[in-house]
This record gives C-alpha cells, structure tokens and sequence, in this order.
C-alpha cells in the first residue's frame, strides 16, 4: 500500500523518458536557466529502486538530500528516463507528489533502439550483433530489462497511457529529439513556461545543443533492420501521435 502523499514534497518535475532520448542535452539546457535545479549526478534513480527503499513506508530522505541546499523558490527537477518504462516508477512518484509536472523526450523508436545497442555493445555488456539483438535476443529482456530492452523501450503508447492514468494531461509535456535538435529556442521556452519560469531566459547556442545530441559515430542502420523494426513500430506509431497530438509520420 502506498503512503499519502508528503506535505511539502521538494521535488517540483521530473524527466521522465526516453532512454536515448536526448534527456541528458535537456538536463544540461535546464541546469542553465536561473530558476532551476537539477542534481548532479543526472540519474538519480530514486522511484524505480526496487530493493533499496521500503515503498509500504518510503523514506523520502535520500531523494531530498539531494536538494537541501537549494533555494525554497526554485524549480527542483531530477532527470531520470528509466521512470517512464519502469511498472512502478510513476505511481510512486504520484504518491510522493502528485501535482508533479513530467516531461518526456520521445525519439524515433527505430533509432532509439540502434542507439541503446551501441551504448552497451560500447561498455562490452552486450556480445549479439544488432540483428540478433532485435530479434531472438528479445527472449533475455526478462534477464535484464534494462539492458536488452531495445526494442521493448520503443513501444511507448501503453508506457504514456500508464503515464496518463495517473497524471493530468497539463502535468504532462511530450518533446520529442528532433524538438531539440532543429527547433530548440521556442521548445525551450515551452518548457521553461510549462514550469511556470521566466521564458526570457537565455538558450543554449546551437553549438552546444548538436554535440549533446550527435549519434554521428553510429555506423549506418541496415534496410532489413530497419524495415523490421518500422513493421512492429507501425501500429505503436500511430497510437503514440493520438495520445500526444503529434504528427510522428517520420519516424521509422
């Protein structure tokens, strides 16, 4: 059973999605704006930990030690993509704080997954090549959800639907990468008014927004892969667009 939620809980937002979405280059931009506080490190991971905290009872210390030095009226964020994919991570960050605001960073699905493959093909935790991994190498996600989920991350429709089942609509604000990418300055200053900050606020210059953003190292998607993949994406697409009133025809 989980708890009330706390009086005065100290977390004002979350970042909440997508892994290889582009949550780091967002976490850096609003690290930059006065108003705001972001902890470093990046990801504390604090409401998908499923053995360390007591969520019967949780203990709130940890998450808010992180911002014991911060100002009263700043924006207190925390960054963390895992949230959103993760079956218990937002209904915990509801019982914390349920008026909560959450931005998600949605990407391609196509080319979120190639990403997540090289990362842990980079860090020598992953040893199938991509055409495998996307395929037969599907049957070791309940292994290691977190590390063979290239595929599984991708189907985001049930992921904000779950999102939307316990969050208002207005607490919610989709972006997607290529938001970031090619339109940064007015999609930042939706989100600095989503947070209710000063919107003049300086952007970052695009200089520092595409190194942020760069998959360039990344060898060339084969046909096959990616037509396999845009198949089992299609329908997902489509619900996802609904969900978010975007036009997402791209992707794929």
């Amino acid at each position: 059973m989980m708890s009330e939620p706390i009086a005065t809980p100290v977390l004002d937002f979350a970042i909440i999605g997508i892994q290889k979405g582009g949550t780091t280059a967002l976490h850096r931009f609003l690290s930059s704006h006065p108003q705001i506080f972001l902890p470093e490190p990046k990801e504390l991971h604090f409401f998908n930990s499923d053995g360390a905290t007591d969520w019967a009872v949780p203990d709130y210390r940890k998450l808010e030690a992180h911002f014991a030095k911060v100002p009263r009226e700043a924006r207190k964020g925390e960054a963390t993509p895992a949230y959103i994919f993760h079956p218990h991570a937002l209904s915990r960050l509801r019982a914390y704080n349920p008026a909560a605001k959450l931005i998600t960073v949605l990407r391609d699905p196509v080319e979120r997954a190639y990403s997540h493959w090289r990362m842990e093909r980079t860090r020598q935790a992953e040893t199938l090549d991509f055409p495998e991994a996307i395929r037969a190498g599907r049957l070791r996600v309940a292994e290691n959800p977190a590390r063979f989920s290239y595929v599984e991350r991708g189907f985001y429709a049930a992921q904000i639907e779950r999102l939307l089942a316990l969050f208002p609509a207005e607490q919610c604000l989709f972006l997607t990468t290529d938001d970031l990418k090619t339109d940064h300055i007015p999609t930042l200053s939706r989100v600095w008014r989503f947070l209710g900050c000063d919107e003049t606020a300086a952007a970052p210059e695009p200089q520092m927004i595409r190194p942020l953003l760069s998959d360039e190292t990344l060898a060339p998607l084969s046909d096959c892969d990616r037509g396999y993949l845009r198949a089992l994406y299609r329908e997902d697409i489509h619900r996802v667009a609904a969900l978010i009133g975007r036009d997402l025809d791209g992707w794929g």
